[in-house]
């Protein structure tokens, strides 16, 4: 009788171990996968993006509503932000805001139906790296995380940029100044100069850029307002007058090119 109950007990111990040494491997692969934060308070999109995300081999959490969103989002445990603009409580151009303060380089994309320029303008100079926008193609969608993701480092930009007699760059502290002025850049921004930086020779087209910056495959439909904005912010920190480009020019037909000055 005692043999049979201490074989059931060594048994149960077994089993509990097997589960345990399980659950730790689960844990383990949970950790190694790229996480994704989905802020999404439509409840058909959410469930459906999850499960597409969690298919292509991530790990997603998702949030509701803009509050949750933003506790989320804050705790720097993800690899990829995924925000919706229009979210009960807190919207997603602030929940980018207040990340991008605290963060120059967590990945973020916009999901957005507001296709107006201003609103499209308004979230990537609040930060995000690239918008998509309602109703999208979830296979584009997929492409532009996984693009995103990849962050197609420049690798051979210096880490030290002048412009001028008043401009210079710290490539591998995100920061600069010019003249008095403390810079603070993005690492989108960043890789963008660096990538010109590596090209002054000459001038870069945007395709070029959303290749070999945001990682897009060539001839994918993406939306060239991404680089255009982007350029705008750079030259709103680097030049005396935005308007007037000394160092960031544009070349008609060509796309941009980097002026040491």
């Amino acid at each position: 009788m005692h043999g049979s109950v201490n074989n059931r007990a060594r048994d149960l111990q077994k089993i509990y171990v097997s589960r345990l040494g399980a659950r730790a491997t689960l844990l383990r692969q949970m950790q190694q996968k790229t996480r994704i934060l989905l802020v999404e308070d439509e409840a058909a999109i959410r469930a459906g993006l999850e499960d597409v995300f969690v298919y292509h081999g991530y790990a997603v959490d998702t949030a509701a509503d803009g509050r949750d969103g933003l506790r989320k989002a804050s705790s720097g445990r993800y690899d990829l932000l995924l925000l919706d603009v229009m979210l009960p409580g807190v919207d997603g151009f602030e929940i980018c805001e207040r990340v991008r303060a605290q963060d120059r380089e967590q990945p973020i994309i916009m999901l957005t139906a507001k296709t107006a320029d201003e609103d499209i303008v308004h979230g990537l100079r609040l930060g995000a790296d690239d918008y998509v926008a309602k109703p999208f193609s979830v296979a584009q969608l997929v492409a532009r995380v996984e693009a995103v993701l990849r962050r197609a480092r420049v690798g051979n930009g210096r880490d030290a940029i002048r412009l001028g007699d008043e401009v210079e760059v710290d490539a591998r502290n995100l920061a600069g100044r010019r003249g008095d002025e403390s810079l603070a850049f993005t690492r989108r921004e960043m890789d963008v100069l660096q990538y010109l930086d590596a090209n002054a020779d000459r001038p870069v087209s945007r395709e070029e850029l959303l290749n070999k910056v945001w990682g897009y495959a060539r001839g994918l439909d993406i939306e060239t307002r991404t680089v255009d904005i982007h350029i705008a912010k750079l030259r709103r920190k680097l030049e005396p007058d935005p308007a007037q480009p000394r160092y960031l020019v544009t070349v008609r037909g060509a796309g941009y090119r980097l002026l040491s000055g």
